[in-house]
């Protein structure tokens, strides 16, 4: 096992075919990774503060072995480049429909607080259709900032969300 961080990333779709866009998305996140990539199970979701009419979003959660000389500002800027690879366009309108939206949550015990980069991802914490997910890689994991673990923080959520797996 390598001694580099594992970053965890939360991957969402909700405009076009939603599980062929994850798989690939997940295919080119693994040249990021010194290891295989671990991916959680796809979790279909109500959209959550998105436009009214928006479809259902399929959301998941990858955890990489980063290599080594990436940051967690390179790392975003290879998640940009990869959404807009995947057909996203600058937002228009507040969490519209996407093809690919990728979150960067955490990298290793790292934080960031930039107009950029806010790290762990602020609003993590508080998602389901982040942690459910997430649960399944690192139920166990305390994000810097945190005092309870993904699984406690996600059996803390109020259960308002629908959410299945896909």
């Amino acid at each position: 096992m390598g001694t580099n961080p594992i970053a965890y990333i939360s991957l969402g779709s909700n405009l076009g075919d939603s599980p062929q866009i994850l798989r690939e998305a997940m295919a080119r996140l693994q040249p990021f990774s010194d290891e295989p990539i671990t991916p959680s199970s796809f979790w279909q979701t109500t959209p959550v503060d998105c436009p009214p009419g928006s479809p259902l979003f399929l959301n998941a959660v990858v955890g990489l072995r980063v290599r080594a000389g990436e940051s967690p500002e390179s790392l975003l800027r290879s998640l940009q480049s990869l959404e807009v690879e995947f057909g996203r366009r600058p937002k228009v309108v507040l969490n519209e429909p996407r093809p690919l939206d990728l979150d960067l949550l955490s990298f290793g015990a790292e934080v960031r607080n930039t107009p950029q980069l806010i790290l762990p991802h602020p609003r993590a914490h508080l998602r389901r259709f982040v942690l459910q997910p997430w649960a399944e890689l690192a139920p166990g994991l305390v994000l810097p900032g945190q005092t309870m673990s993904v699984r406690e923080l996600l059996a803390g959520l109020p259960v308002d969300d629908v959410m299945m797996r896909f």
